[in-house]
C-alpha cells in the first residue's frame, strides 16, 4: 500500500467511524437519556435528510468552484468536532436538536468530499476506489464493536447511567483528528473553477428527462417509497434490541456492515445472471423478511431470528440501493450521469428518508406506552409497507439488461 493510498484509507476509516460511532445508538440515547418522544426522535434522525438536501449546494456551489476539497473537508470536520462536543453537553432534546441539525448540515457534504479527494488521486477509480472505500465500512464496524465490547456503553446499566452520551465525546475527538488530518491530504483543486454552475446542475435537474421513461419512473418512485422502511431500521433497530435485552446490541449490529461487504462482491454475479428486476426485487423482499424476523424474534429463544434480520442488511442495501445506482448509471447518457446520481440521492436520502423518519416517529409513538414499546406492531408496519412496494414494482417494472460491472 503506497503512502497516498494509506492516507486516503485513514481518511475513509475516520469518516465512517465518526458516523457509526454516534448515529447507530442515537435512538437509544434520545429515548433513555433525554426522554425524547417518538416524534422527537424522528425529528433528530431526519436531520440526516436535511443534510442530504443541503449538501449539493455546499458541493456544487462552493466546493466545486472556489476551494480545494480537502480544505473544505477539514473545516467541516473541525466545525463538526465543536458541534459534537455541544451534543455531548446538551441537557435535553430542545438543546440537542439545533446542534444535531447543524452537525448533519456540516457532515453530509463530507461524504461527497472524501470521494472527490479519493477520485482525484486515482488513474482507474473503478478498480482502485473499492479498496479505499472498504476502510469506511471497517471504521463503522470498529466504532460499533468499541461501543459494545471495549467501553460497554450500551449495556442495560450503562444506558440507565447515561453512558451513551460518551459516544458524542468519542466522535468529537475523531472529528478533530480528521479535521486536522484533512489539511495534510493531497491537494484537490475545484473542478469547475470559473465555470457558471446554476441550481439546475447542482440539484441534478438535468436528469429529470429520465423520468419520461416509464421504467425509470417506476424505479424512481419505488426508491423513494422503500426509504420509508429503511428509516425504521436506522431509527429503531438499536433501541429495539437494547430494550428487549439483547447483550452488546451495537456490536451485534455490525453484522450488517460485514454482510454489506460480502454481498457487494456477489452483486455483479446476480445482476449478470438474473437481471436488474430480479436483483431489485430480492433487495425489496429482504426488507419484508427482515422486519418480519424483528417482529417475531426475541432476546431468548428467538435471538437467531434477530441476528439473521441484522445480517440481511447486505442484501437490503446492496441489492436495491447499489444495484439501483448501477441501473441509474446505465440509463443516463454521458452528459447527465452525475446529475442522475445526484437526483437519486436527493430523492432517497433527502425526500424519501425525510418522509420515512417522520412516519417511523409517528408509528413508534402510536405503539409506545410510557417507555415501553409494542415492537411487534411497530415492525409489522414497515414489513407490510415494503411488501406493497415489492408487489407494485413486480407488476409495473419491465426487466432490462444491465451489466453488473458497469
Amino acid at each position: 500500500m503506497n503512502t497516498i493510498t494509506a492516507r486516503l484509507s485513514v481518511m475513509m476509516f475516520l469518516q465512517f467511524f465518526i458516523w457509526g460511532g454516534w448515529f447507530v445508538t442515537l435512538g437509544t440515547f434520545l429515548a433513555n437519556t433525554l426522554e425524547a418522544s417518538g416524534s422527537e426522535i424522528g425529528m433528530a434522525f431526519s436531520t440526516q435528510s436535511w443534510g442530504a438536501i443541503i449538501a449539493p449546494f455546499v458541493i456544487g456551489l462552493i466546493a466545486d468552484r472556489y476551494f480545494n476539497a480537502e480544505r473544505i473537508l477539514g473545516v467541516l470536520h473541525l466545525i463538526g468536532a465543536v458541534l459534537m462536543y455541544c451534543l455531548y453537553q446538551a441537557p435535553d432534546f430542545d438543546a440537542f436538536y439545533p446542534f444535531v441539525l447543524g452537525y448533519m448540515i456540516a457532515y453530509m457534504p463530507t461524504l461527497a468530499l472524501v470521494n472527490s479527494v479519493s477520485f482525484a488521486q486515482m488513474d482507474n477509480p473503478s478498480k482502485q476506489f473499492g479498496k479505499i472505500r472498504v476502510w469506511g465500512t471497517v471504521g463503522w464496524i470498529v466504532a460499533g464493536l468499541a461501543i459494545s465490547y471495549a467501553f460497554s456503553w450500551d449495556s442495560k446499566q450503562a444506558i440507565e447511567d447515561g453512558m451513551l452520551r460518551n459516544t458524542f465525546l468519542l466522535c468529537a475527538g475523531a472529528s478533530l483528528i480528521l479535521g486536522l488530518f484533512s489539511f495534510t491530504l493531497p491537494k484537490t483543486p475545484p473542478k469547475s473553477a470559473g465555470e457558471q454552475v446554476g441550481l439546475k446542475e447542482v440539484l441534478g435537474l438535468d436528469a429529470l428527462a429520465l423520468l419520461k421513461d416509464r421504467n425509470f419512473l417506476v424505479f424512481f418512485l419505488s426508491s423513494v417509497l422503500i426509504c420509508i422502511p429503511l428509516a425504521f431500521y436506522y431509527q429503531n433497530a438499536n433501541p429495539f434490541l437494547t430494550e428487549i435485552g439483547v447483550d452488546n446490541a451495537t456490536g451485534k449490529m455490525t453484522l450488517g456492515q460485514v454482510s454489506e461487504v460480502l454481498f457487494m462482491l456477489a452483486l455483479p454475479v446476480f445482476l449478470n445472471r438474473f437481471g436488474i428486476k430480479i436483483t431489485l426485487l430480492i433487495g425489496m423482499l429482504a426488507w419484508v423478511v427482515r422486519y418480519a424476523l424483528f417482529a417475531y424474534g426475541d432476546a431468548d429463544g428467538g435471538v437467531a431470528l434477530l441476528l439473521v434480520g441484522i445480517a440481511l442488511h447486505g442484501i437490503c442495501y446492496d441489492f436495491f440501493f447499489v444495484s439501483g445506482q448501477i441501473y441509474t448509471d446505465s440509463k443516463a447518457g454521458e452528459k447527465v450521469k452525475s446529475a442522475a446520481q445526484g437526483l437519486i440521492t436527493l430523492a432517497t436520502y433527502g425526500v424519501g428518508m425525510l418522509i420515512g423518519f417522520w412516519v417511523a416517529g409517528k408509528i413508534t409513538e402510536r405503539y409506545t406506552n410510557g417507555i415501553m414499546h409494542s415492537w411487534h406492531d411497530i415492525w409489522l408496519f414497515p414489513a407490510a409497507f415494503a411488501l406493497v412496494v415489492f408487489v407494485l414494482f413486480m407488476f409495473t417494472f419491465k426487466d432490462e439488461k444491465v451489466s453488473g460491472n458497469e
